[in-house]
């Protein structure tokens, strides 16, 4: 596992900038609690997101409702979590780095210090091939790339996901391009390489790890500077054998409420968070089996760990041309 990887600290600092639960009510909510899934059912963002509703369930004492509302790289299901009332009983969940993109991309003109996140584990992407694509390795997939520049087909669950991200920055550092096919998520992404619609996915490790171990996927690289280790499969090369000075970042996986939602509502979060998420059997499972790291984190501590992965994103975006807004305007440095 690379767990060097991990922002250093992160679980340790995750108290700083919290709501002081001394000083707010607990917050029961007496209606069932709904987390937006922006993507659709199965994918990384939907399947997590599960698996975390049962323990907020066993905290809160109160159903905890998954709706999956997909569209516009997640845009249209946040967007809807941020015009629902600013009460605690609406989150979004997802990526951070989609959440901070947004902004950019023009979709939601809210820049993410304006929501409170919640993270629980970090995900890498790799890159798979179609088992019968006859890419067999990074090396074949370069010259593909290459050979036939904007043809070799790759899928991703869209601009802003994760899976973009890492074929973008491959493209950039290559200095190669490819024919981008965009879906309503991860799982769908990843199906299409399966099936042949696609020749390549750059997708989440967690999305592609059954397929990588049926042998329906070939790993060609994760985006890391160390293997991962998969388990039932072994380890996957680092994309730096091949691209040495690529960026690469862990992107975190979460849920998020605005704001300026109630402060007993962050107090009782808070305190879920760092006493029960933090020592989650179930998520840690989860992680273990999908090739994540488990690293939960709220508040300030989470986006510190969430940037690294915004500002290589949107950076990315800027300098391909696809943002329309300037990082620099939303306070997102250049890394």
């Amino acid at each position: 596992m690379i767990r060097h990887l991990l922002t250093a600290g992160v679980f340790g600092a995750a108290v700083l900038g919290a709501v002081n639960v001394a000083q707010a009510m607990d917050w029961k909510p007496a209606e069932p609690v709904t987390i937006i899934v922006p993507w659709s059912a199965g994918g990384s963002t939907d399947s997590v997101t599960r698996v975390l509703a049962g323990d907020l369930e066993k905290a809160l004492g109160q159903t905890v409702v998954i709706v999956n509302q997909p569209g516009a790289a997640g845009s249209v299901g946040t967007t809807n979590a941020w015009k629902a009332p600013h009460d605690g009983l609406t989150w979004a969940a997802g990526a951070a780095v989609d959440l901070g993109s947004y902004p950019v991309l023009d979709m939601l003109d809210v820049p993410i210090e304006k929501w409170r996140l919640y993270l629980h584990i970090a995900n890498v992407a790799v890159v798979g091939a179609n088992a019968d694509s006859g890419i067999k390795s990074f090396d074949d997939l370069l010259a593909a790339m290459k050979s036939n520049p904007g043809q070799v087909s790759v899928a991703t669950a869209g601009v802003t996901s994760g899976g973009h991200n890492a074929m973008e920055a491959i493209a950039q550092a290559a200095g190669v391009s490819y024919k981008h096919v965009t879906y309503d998520g991860g799982k769908p992404a990843v199906l299409s390489t399966v099936s042949g619609e696609t020749q390549v996915t750059t997708q989440l490790a967690s999305e592609q790890a059954e397929m990588i171990r049926a042998g329906r996927l070939v790993p060609l690289a994760v985006l890391a500077t160390a293997p991962l280790s998969l388990e039932g499969h072994g380890d996957i090369p680092p994309i730096t054998d091949w691209l040495k000075n690529i960026k690469t970042a862990n992107n975190y996986f979460g849920i998020w409420a605005p704001a300026d939602t109630p402060a007993e509502v962050f107090a009782t979060m808070d305190k879920i968070w760092s006493e029960q998420i933090a020592n989650s059997a179930a998520l840690k499972e989860y992680a273990a089996g999908r090739g994540a790291f488990f690293d939960p984190s709220h508040g300030d501590a989470a986006q510190a760990a969430a940037m690294p992965m915004l500002q290589q994103n949107v950076w990315l975006l800027w300098d391909g041309k696809k943002a329309k807004k300037n990082p620099e305007e939303f306070g997102i440095a250049r890394p």
